[in-house]
């Protein structure tokens, strides 16, 4: 089930208040700034800051690669901010392929 496009122009981290990738086909938010993923559970996404997951460097890849790839779109708060709207962030630690 996908997000409602009314619900992604708001979601943001809890913690760092700014915008996330949204991964439909695994029902997964993803911080990549801060490395935090937010599981959604019956199309209700779960962003408590205590229930984020900690995200592994080859998932961190891994996540970052298929959103390069277009399989992920930024929540609108980004665009609003300027960082990524649906573009995937540069993020340290990552390099965009030449």
């Amino acid at each position: 089930m996908a997000l409602d496009e009314a619900l992604l122009e708001i979601l943001v981290d809890p913690i760092d208040k700014r915008g996330l990738l949204y991964f439909a086909d695994e029902a997964l938010l993803y911080n990549p700034r801060l490395r935090r993923s937010y599981r959604i559970e019956n199309g209700i996404p779960v962003m408590l800051a205590q229930q984020a997951a900690p995200v592994a460097d080859d998932e961190h890849a891994r996540l970052i690669e298929r959103a390069r790839s277009g399989n992920a779109v930024g929540t609108s708060a980004d665009g609003q901010d300027g960082q990524w709207g649906n573009t995937v962030p540069e993020v340290e630690g990552t390099t965009t392929p030449a």
